[in-house]
């Protein structure tokens, strides 16, 4: 609780911001469980809670931003003074959650939704309690397996998350939350997979890739987790060349605004760079306009003039001249890249992340 300014502001200010070339993977917990009769008084009252459940979010989002922009002036709040505020507006939701399961204890959505919204205030161990209330209570609602998978995700043991996850696929196999989730997992913990799967690094980076591509026939429209999926190639030695240019290809073509193409764009200079194709690099930069990505393009733009002209900086590692003539663009995804071409660079990227934050 002494620390919940510090994780909300945080959390609350990188919501509202342009979409980040390196994703962070969205909110990742699927509600699939039968919505009772909205009629049902207690159905109604718990809607109700949820209405200001987000409203309470939304209102704090604000004032933090607010706050923020006023303490860059020499104005605001001190941050123990907005951390009360903040803190008994949330106690006005709990409290109006901890009075409706007292009055239904058995009411599974319940359960989940106080969870979620635990979650959403950074109160990760409360959050697991209501989580598995609602999993003892009906253990044949995958939402509760996939948030508690979410929970171990982040705070061990990783197996119990791959396992979580796997039931709740088993109760719901075309949910393409939990399929992604388990992609996400599976991705970033590597070591923990192998044992659990029982073969090396290869073989866990294709499951990983066959789970984002069952996801994706889900809802093959998917920007975050087109974008994941493309991602997780950077980790992947000897490089999949192919693969890779077209994961992007396929998330730049199913990209809704214009940050997620420039985004995306990015990541194309990144690879065209790798692989000496400056001046297809240089087109791609040209296109990232939105004022978002200037600090990165900036750092893009300094890359590339040391890449492209190495003798001004000694320090850059030369593109083997091999490589480049071995790069194409591939439009489609169908199957891994038969003719890797083995790389050295040293791009930075940062894997994909969970965001625990439940939400029914």
């Amino acid at each position: 609780m002494n620390e919940l300014l510090v994780g909300l502001v945080g959390a609350l200010v990188a919501t509202n911001q342009p979409l980040a070339v390196s994703n962070l993977i969205q909110q990742q917990a699927g509600m699939t469980v039968q919505i009772p009769n909205a009629q049902d008084p207690a159905e109604a009252e718990l809607r109700d809670i949820m209405i200001e459940d987000d409203a309470a979010v939304d209102e704090v989002d604000q004032w933090v931003q607010s706050n923020t922009i006023l303490r860059a002036q020499g104005k605001g709040e001190a941050n123990a003074e907005l951390n009360k505020r903040i803190l008994a507006r949330f106690d006005l939701v709990r409290k109006r959650y901890e009075a409706f399961l007292e009055r239904h204890p058995n009411y599974v959505r319940g359960y989940l939704a106080f969870g979620s919204f635990l979650n959403e205030i950074n109160e990760e161990d409360s959050a697991k309690t209501e989580f598995e209330n609602a999993r003892q209570l009906d253990p044949k609602n995958p939402a509760a397996w996939n948030n508690l998978a979410n929970y171990y995700g982040e705070y061990g043991p990783v197996s119990n998350s791959f396992s979580y996850y796997e039931e709740a696929m088993r109760l719901d196999p075309n949910e393409p939350v939990y399929i992604h989730n388990l992609a996400t997992t599976v991705y970033l913990f590597r070591r923990d997979a192998e044992q659990y799967y029982h073969c090396d690094e290869p073989g866990v980076f294709d499951k990983a890739l066959d789970l984002y591509r069952r996801a994706m026939k889900v809802t093959p429209n998917d920007f975050l987790l087109a974008s994941d999926y493309a991602d997780s190639y950077y980790e992947i030695k000897p490089y999949r060349t192919n693969d890779m240019l077209g994961a992007w290809t396929n998330a730049y073509n199913v990209a809704q605004t214009g940050a997620e193409r420039e985004g995306v764009d990015i990541h194309f200079a990144r690879i065209k760079m790798m692989f000496g194709r400056f001046a297809e690099a240089q087109a791609h930069l040209n296109e990232v306009t939105n004022l978002s990505y200037g600090d990165l393009k900036a750092r893009m733009q300094r890359n590339l003039l040391q890449r492209e002209h190495p003798e001004t900086n000694v320090t850059t590692k030369a593109v083997s001249p091999g490589a480049t003539n071995s790069l194409s663009v591939s439009n489609s995804f169908s199957g891994p890249d038969t003719n890797p071409i083995n790389l050295e660079t040293n791009l930075e990227v940062a894997p994909p992340k969970l965001n625990l934050k439940p939400s029914p």
